[in-house]
């Protein structure tokens, strides 16, 4: 099991970014879990956008808590996207069939980091 650190921000065009740094596992999936529905109530964004640019393992844990997220937002009337998953988070999201649920595309793999 891993460790996970979370971040928010504000883009200039009023979407919210939280950039997740580490594993999605069941270790670290309430942590975000929280921020994500957190964030979502306090701040009610149009668009919430999750950078996976710095996560090195998700399991079907995170992949879960990234669905809640999803559902979350579309209750709140909010879009919720992915942005940068690398080729390991990619192919999990694709085997499960979700990543235009997401709104990736093939194009939107970065290179695995380790």
């Amino acid at each position: 099991m891993g460790e996970a650190v979370m971040t928010t921000r504000r883009q200039a065009d009023g979407a919210l970014v939280v950039e997740v740094r580490g594993s999605l596992d069941a270790a670290t999936v309430d942590g975000l879990r929280g921020v994500l529905m957190e964030t979502l109530q306090r701040d009610r964004p149009r668009l919430m956008i999750v950078d996976l640019t710095f996560v090195t393992f998700m399991d079907s844990m995170g992949i879960g808590m990234l669905v809640a997220g999803y559902e979350a937002a579309r209750d709140l009337g909010a879009r919720f996207v992915l942005r940068n998953p690398n080729e390991f988070v990619h192919r999990q999201l694709r085997i499960t069939g979700l990543t235009s649920l997401f709104g990736l595309s093939a194009e939107s793999v970065q290179p695995y980091r380790i």
